[in-house]
């Protein structure tokens, strides 16, 4: 590479005397001279301009330098806030306090994950009582001296000696098995590596697993595409290279393959997934121990989803949105296990069926209604029985098992920190549910804040639901520092949840907003339908019509609106500040998709073709991405652009930085008026599932110090 990075020193403006706090302009501060390569790409006869093509080599010596340089300037110009340090005291006394994963009963024993405040990654414990004392089984903070080393998932054999336990290091999606025997808690020699998005499930003394052959380039394993993903079995006590190859398809190298395996280890189901909306849906009879060929399809249309989440019997049960855009519960036979076969157990509903748990008599259901959790309890037989009756709008999760009516149960909301219940589903005539263990967060009392939702109306008259959280006593006067969240895709759905560190904002006046617009799951797969490919731009309408709504409201104004969203969140707020650039004082896209014509060339991108469809497509498929896509459309005329704060991690194998990388120096050459545009970049840390706690609070302590310090904020 023919780059020379000069590395400036940021030049720190004072506060002035006679103001609250002094905004920092591009002419304060000096970019690096990011190199400028004479390269492009050629779509359907349209040249495309690539000058920064060069950084998605991101282990390059001249990305490595720019990265460097890069995060001297926004580590200078955040260390510079006045009250970043007094913000990150707040936080991490929010932040620490004991945090509890609901229990989960596994061979008579109840396990759950505990951390006692500041742990970087909680630690898994087990009683063999619900009174008994607490013993450690496996603490990850033991793995790394920096906590950045996650515990992913685990996993254990029915007759209860193993467990399996999956790690990912420094935030990538790769995954390292092992394996410990529970008696002893010693850990066994086994290792798998090299797999990722993997199920684990046991069969016998041994267990199947998702994986892709060994990366053949070297540095190249967090950026180059994944094929060829296959499900092997491996034995205890044996090497990887002896696991058996269970399941491959060759013919789609660029799709997914889980394995499920019901307690009773009767059959194996193997989804094949990452060509459409939905998958394909296969069961082998493992009793037989016959690989591949004797695979039965049995749901083929890819377009519909198919989830096995149980087995009694002959009997398999399937969560499913085939020809149910809203969900439904059907019921199959393995003698005849064909999906024309099924039958209908919990038909569709209104509502969006979301998650199904079986205890020993019954089906709990958990439904969404307008972006919120209400939980029905059923008879086995499908017929209603009671309602679980939730303390305000939220989210719920639970831990139930087919041996038991007693479950567990965790709720959070917006302003309710994660509660963990028990109860006796056969006993709900007599008993309500207990709180078994309720959350002290230090310095924050619930009956403070307000929560609300509204319903706005986007550009095509669809209405939207909207959360409001903001501290009792808010005048709506406009002038009110407002954070706007946005997702808008693959059919996930935002429900209110508990974060302590949104607290220092409430508490300064802020107004925290979650808009569920279209591409979401919120309304079942026609609202998500409806934010797809051609559809894309409804996203970016819904999100556009929220700030406006809030404007308009008074609940804030132009100066005083901030924008923030991840992964695809990260794309649409790329895609808003194009489109939209006055209507926002602070923008925070974090680890976005910001390349719509190349992203389906980096690791597992090519999955994300449902969603968007890519630029090889057609060509009308290709000028629409372009004529959105935020590297694409960055103005260079003098249009004043909002504050922006790009966040990205080295290790981020999901979205690989490259695309923050060239969003970022696009937008430091480009004309967009004087408010700083900065990037920061963090390391040893991926996507951000599994990142620890430490870094945690070091991200948002920077984003909440940049985000307040540009809409002024008076922090106190």
């Amino acid at each position: 590479m023919r780059t020379v990075i000069f590395i400036s020193l940021i030049l720190i403006s004072m506060l002035l005397a006679c103001t609250n706090q002094q905004k920092h302009k591009t002419e304060d501060i000096s970019y690096p001279n990011t190199e400028k390569a004479d390269s492009f790409r050629v779509y359907f006869g349209d040249t495309i301009a690539e000058p920064y093509a060069w950084l998605e080599d991101d282990t390059s010596a001249e990305t490595e330098a720019w990265v460097a340089a890069e995060n001297e300037v926004t580590e200078n110009y955040i260390a510079q806030i006045p009250f970043r340090e007094k913000l990150k005291k707040r936080l991490t006394k929010l932040v620490d306090y004991e945090k509890f994963g609901t229990p989960f009963v596994k061979n008579g024993k109840y396990y759950f994950f505990k951390n006692n405040g500041l742990q970087n990654q909680s630690v898994l414990y087990v009683k063999n009582t619900l009174d008994g004392e607490a013993q450690i089984v496996l603490d990850p903070n033991t793995l790394s001296d920096d906590g950045t080393v996650a515990l992913k998932s685990v996993d254990f054999s029915q007759d209860g000696q193993y467990m399996s336990y999956a790690i990912s290091r420094s935030g990538s999606d790769w995954e390292e098995i092992y394996a410990m025997d529970l008696q002893s808690k010693k850990l066994l020699p086994d290792k798998i590596q090299w797999a990722k998005f993997s199920s684990v499930a046991w069969h016998g003394n041994g267990f199947y697993y998702s994986a892709y052959d060994a990366p053949t380039a070297k540095g190249k394993e967090f950026s180059n595409v994944n094929e060829n993903h296959k499900v092997y079995y491996h034995l205890i006590g044996t090497e990887q290279n002896q696991d058996k190859l269970f399941y491959a398809n060759a013919e789609f190298p660029k799709r997914f393959y889980h394995s499920f395996v019901p307690d009773d280890e009767q059959a194996v189901f193997i989804d094949e997934s990452g060509a459409n909306n939905g998958n394909r849906l296969f069961i082998i009879d493992s009793r037989s121990h016959t690989y591949n060929n004797r695979a039965v399809l049995i749901a083929s249309d890819d377009n519909y989803q198919y989830s096995v989440v149980e087995m009694i019997g002959d009997k398999f049960y399937v969560l499913t949105n085939y020809k149910a855009p809203k969900y439904r519960l059907m019921m199959g036979d393995i003698k005849n296990p064909q999906i024309e076969n099924w039958v209908d157990l919990i038909p569709e509903s209104e509502n969006v069926l979301v998650n199904l748990d079986f205890t020993q008599k019954n089906i709990i259901i958990t439904y969404d209604k307008d972006a919120s959790n209400f939980v029905k309890v059923y008879h086995l037989d499908g017929k209603p029985h009671f309602e679980i009756p939730l303390p305000t709008f939220g989210t719920v999760g639970f831990s139930a098992n087919r041996k038991s009516n007693e479950i567990f149960y965790s709720f959070n909301s917006f302003t309710f920190p994660n509660t963990i219940y028990k109860l006796n589903v056969e006993n709900y005539e007599k008993e309500v549910p207990q709180v078994y263990i309720e959350p002290k967060v230090a310095d924050f009392v619930p009956e403070n804040y307000v929560t609300e939702q509204h319903f706005y109306t986007s550009k095509d008259g669809t209405k939207i639901p909207l959360y409001l959280v903001y501290k009792k006593g808010l005048k709506k006067d406009g002038a009110n520092p407002t954070l706007l969240y946005g997702y808008g895709g693959f059919n996930i759905t935002y429900r209110p949840s508990f974060s302590p560190y949104r607290i220092p904002f409430l508490d300064n006046g802020g107004v925290y907003a979650i808009a569920n617009i279209r591409g979401g799951g919120e309304y079942g797969e026609e609202w998500h339908i409806a934010g797809t490919k051609m559809q894309k731009q409804n996203v970016f309408d819904d999100f556009i019509a929220a700030g406006e709504y809030l404007i308009s409201e008074k609940f804030t104004s132009k100066e005083k609106l901030a924008c923030i969203g991840g992964s695809n969140g990260g794309l649409l707020v790329g895609a808003v500040v194009n489109q939209r650039p006055d209507l926002w004082r602070v923008a925070i896209p974090e680890v976005g998709v910001m390349d719509m014509l190349r992203y389906h060339k980096f690791t597992i991108g090519w999955n994300w073709a449902s969603d968007y469809g890519t630029s090889e497509d057609s060509r009308e498929m290709y000028e629409y991405l372009k004529a959105y896509s935020p590297l694409h459309n960055i103005k260079n005329d003098g249009t004043p652009y909002p504050a922006i704060l790009v966040t990205t991690a080295d290790h981020d194998d999901r979205v690989v930085p490259a695309h923050s990388f060239k969003y970022a120096a696009q937008l430091q050459a480009s004309d967009t008026g004087d408010a700083p545009k900065l990037i920061r970049i963090d390391t040893k840390a991926g996507h951000g599932g599994g990142k620890p706690i430490a870094k945690v609070i070091d991200e948002w302590t920077d984003v909440w110090s940049f985000t307040m310090w540009e809409l002024g904020v008076d922090f106190k």
